[in-house]
């Protein structure tokens, strides 16, 4: 890995668009400076050697093009709802989606902030639940595609939201994973993969893009 210089050299590491504090991640991104080449698929083994359990880097390619953090603009998000019904959540949903605006409040360090949570959000839909996600009771699982914008408009904002409209507020904190951050595709409605760019450019030489999974916190 390389360093910068100077009398306290750091890593030459750089995070973009980190998940908001206490919720799980499927899709963060970094990009590190190396000092020599290294073969990507080696070079994930090395540094899921050397991270603690549970977080995983899942994919790693040559950084070709620049400006990885702009190709991430959008992230999909899923938000499940336990002791909550799914007619409900639907209810809520829709009340949400229909409306031209929807005004929440977050504190900020000059004290509350009030924006809009609606204009952010490209889709936002109750979904079944997964296989391998079983629920026991009642549960509504949300899909959610947000347009990265400013203000940002966090999970915890479209749930303010849904509060707001429909008085949908769950009895239990909702568990909030990232499930995908990338380009959003106007027309599919979809986050397309920030990588695909540097998969499908010409070879140079370093530094190297990585992407990685963290736990839920």
């Amino acid at each position: 890995m390389a360093y910068s210089a100077g009398f306290t050299p750091h890593p030459k590491v750089s995070y973009a668009n980190a998940a908001p504090t206490g919720t799980g991640s499927e899709a963060e991104y970094l990009e590190i400076a190396l000092t020599e080449h290294r073969d990507p698929a080696t070079l994930r083994d090395l540094l899921n050697e050397s991270l603690p359990s549970g977080l995983d880097v899942t994919d790693a390619v040559e950084a070709r093009t620049s400006g990885l953090a702009d190709r991430l603009t959008a992230s999909e998000w899923e938000l499940r709802l336990d002791k909550v019904a799914a007619e409900d959540a639907e209810r809520a949903v829709a009340l949400f989606l229909a409306a031209e605006t929807v005004d929440v409040q977050r504190r900020a360090k000059n004290g509350m902030r009030t924006f809009d949570a609606r204009a952010a959000v490209a889709r936002l839909q109750v979904v079944s639940p997964q296989p391998d996600r079983p629920v026991d009771g009642p549960c509504a699982i949300l899909r959610l595609v947000v347009r990265h914008v400013t203000p940002a408009v966090r999970p915890d904002d479209v749930l303010s939201g849904l509060r707001a409209v429909a008085d949908l507020a769950p009895p239990v904190p909702a568990a909030v994973t990232r499930l995908a951050q990338g380009l959003f595709d106007e027309e599919s409605g979809t986050v397309t993969d920030p990588l695909a760019l540097d998969r499908e450019a010409v070879p140079t030489a370093p530094p190297t893009a990585v992407g990685t999974s963290s736990p839920q916190l």
